[in-house]
């Protein structure tokens, strides 16, 4: 059950420094997306360091974000974010596509 919250994502940013998380997808191996790290201020800002450093392709989207905080490491994407997930699939796709 996925929980509407209504926040000012700017301020929490601006107060608690940068969140990211992490999620692997291989289409051809079949497996569900999973969360492969995730953190808040410093943690965060490795993270995308390193993103930034091997061209990994980022989204900002902060209700999936939020969402993806709350799981497990290594927890599968529940199937209520699977729209959200397609459509940054399909924005990552079109990206690399472009570059």
């Amino acid at each position: 059950m996925m929980v509407s919250k209504h926040f000012n994502y700017i301020k929490r940013k601006e107060m608690n420094g940068p969140s990211a998380a992490v999620i692997r997808y291989d289409e051809s191996s079949g497996e569900e997306p999973k969360v492969i790290a995730q953190g808040k201020g410093y943690v965060a800002e490795k993270i995308l360091a390193l993103a930034k450093e091997h061209d990994i392709p980022m989204e900002e989207d902060a209700g999936l974000l939020e969402n993806l905080l709350d799981m497990d490491l290594g927890d599968n994407i529940p199937p209520q974010l699977y729209g959200v997930m397609a459509e940054i699939l399909l924005l990552i796709e079109e990206m690399e596509r472009n570059y």
